[in-house]
């Protein structure tokens, strides 16, 4: 992983203004990919019946995970520039969600496929494109831990 002193602090800078809002755009984010991508309500028992995007918006559920995604690439954010702790907060996370809760590694590249697009709506182009190197790094991290555990 390698992220130049300049791509860190742009990276950084585009972050910021998405995670201002962490419990609403990840909210957001997750709504949008379980309306977009319904098959992906399936890893969660308890949003399965909820069938409009209103009903998830007002979720507690829906609200609490979205802002813990929100919470957990934060801290990959804040670590863009040490890759032994990026790494370590990674490798867990992705061992968890293939080991024991067996989520398609898919559904990592469609949440932050929305995750750029929420920020290209709210802060255009160039937020965008600031942090798509970051998402990238941590898919192939995710990637690489779900084909270690077998996947």
């Amino acid at each position: 992983m390698s992220f130049s002193e300049a791509e860190v602090q742009s990276a950084r800078g585009a972050w910021e203004k998405i995670y201002v809002d962490a419990e609403d755009n990840g909210t957001a984010v997750l709504v949008r990919m379980f309306t977009e991508h319904p098959d992906t309500k399936s890893y969660f028992t308890h949003f399965k019946g909820m069938d409009s995007a209103e009903e998830m918006k007002q979720s507690d559920q829906v609200r609490g995970h979205g802002k813990k995604v929100f919470s957990a690439i934060n801290d990959m954010v804040q670590h863009l520039d040490n890759s032994e702790a990026f790494l370590g907060i990674v490798t867990p996370l992705g061992k968890k969600h293939a080991t024991q809760l067996k989520i398609d590694p898919k559904n990592f590249r469609i949440i932050c496929d929305i995750i750029l697009q929420l920020m290209e709506e709210k802060f255009g182009g160039d937020c965008k494109a600031s942090f798509e190197k970051v998402t990238n790094e941590i898919c192939t991290h995710l990637n690489n831990i779900y084909k270690e555990e077998g996947w």
